[in-house]
Order: structure tokens, then sequence, then C-alpha cells
């Protein structure tokens, strides 16, 4: 996956990804193919969030 993503762009991949998989019009190849892309770009949400959150942490350790 493309590390230079946003966190903004890969949450709309993963929309896009979970509307072509309600809508059941792709094969079941292609279904995992999206499937394994929609978890890659959850870990790297998820790595994303976790930055977010020590960065704010110590941000506010620093105001104190």
């Amino acid at each position: 996956m493309d590390e230079k993503i946003t966190y903004e762009q890969a949450t709309q991949r993963l929309d896009e990804i979970v509307s072509i998989l309600e809508r059941n019009e792709v094969s079941l190849d292609e279904s995992l193919a999206l499937f394994e892309e929609g978890t890659k770009l959850t870990a790297f949400c998820t790595k994303k969030l976790n930055e977010a959150k020590i960065k704010i942490t110590e941000l506010e350790k620093d105001q104190a």
C-alpha cells in the first residue's frame, strides 16, 4: 500500500470498498482482493490514529 496516502483518502477508499462488497456485484476473487485491501487500509488508519493520539498526549504534557 502507498504510504503517501492520507488518512482521509484511506477512509474514502474503505467506504468505496464497503459499497462495492455490499452490492455483491463482484466475483469471489475480486471480493477477496477488496477485503485484503480493506484490511490493509484499516491497519493504516489505525496506525495513523494511534500516532495522532500519541502526539496529542505529548502536546498536552508540554502544555502542563
